[in-house]
């Protein structure tokens, strides 16, 4: 059974925030550069669902977290793909 593969704007989309590729580099310059020693769930900009489910998918290992953890790359360079 092959692993379902999640992509940025489906991570947007299960965040319910536009998944839209202008929305989202517009996400991105404007919640970027994130501080080094700050968790990506502890972002000040997520709703505490949102929060929750970032923070589950990595901690889970879950089939969401390569996906999370692109964010978090994107988020800390300050630029999107």
């Amino acid at each position: 059974m092959e692993s379902p593969t999640h992509n940025l704007p489906s991570l947007f989309k299960q965040l319910g925030l536009s998944d839209e590729p202008v929305d989202i580099d517009k996400f991105i310059a404007t919640h970027s550069p994130l501080k080094p020693d700050l968790h990506l769930a502890d972002a000040f900009f997520w709703t505490k669902s949102q929060a929750e489910f970032l923070r589950d998918e990595i901690l889970d290992d879950a089939d969401w977290a390569e996906v999370v953890d692109q964010l978090d790359v994107l988020l800390r360079k300050g630029r999107s793909v």
